[in-house]
C-alpha cells in the first residue's frame, strides 16, 4: 500500500484513499495520485476564492488556539486580513489577539 501524501492544499496529514481519489477531510480537497499541483502561491480560500489584503472572511470550523483556552468559533467574522509570506496563512486580530489563522479554515 502506497503512503497518501499531505494534502496539497492545507497541507495536513489526515487524509485518506476512496478507491479513485485522494481526500482531505479538513479542508474537503480532492485530488488523484497523477494530479499535477500547481504551486500554489496565490492565497486562497477553503472555496477557493483569492484572497487579498483587507478582506472580510468567516471561520468555518471552531478552532482550538494554542498555548491558550480561547477557541474561535464557527461563524466568526474576521475584518481586515493581512497576507503573510506562506499563502496558506493570514495575519489578522480575533478580541484584540493578533492570530495567524490557515487559509483552509476560512471562507470569504
Amino acid at each position: 500500500m502506497s503512503k497518501i501524501s499531505n494534502c496539497p492544499v492545507c497541507r495536513m496529514d489526515n487524509t485518506y484513499f476512496d478507491g479513485t481519489l485522494n481526500i482531505c477531510p479538513d479542508c474537503g480537497h480532492e485530488w488523484t495520485d497523477g494530479d499535477q499541483q500547481e504551486e500554489n502561491t496565490i492565497p486562497k480560500d477553503s472555496n477557493g476564492a483569492e484572497l487579498v489584503d483587507g478582506d472580510s472572511v468567516t471561520v468555518i470550523k471552531d478552532l482550538k488556539v494554542r498555548g491558550s483556552s480561547m477557541v474561535i468559533k464557527r461563524g466568526t467574522k474576521v475584518k481586515s486580513i493581512r497576507l503573510t509570506d506562506n499563502p496558506e496563512e493570514v495575519d489578522c486580530k480575533i478580541d484584540g489577539s493578533s492570530i495567524v489563522l490557515k487559509t483552509c479554515f476560512l471562507k470569504k
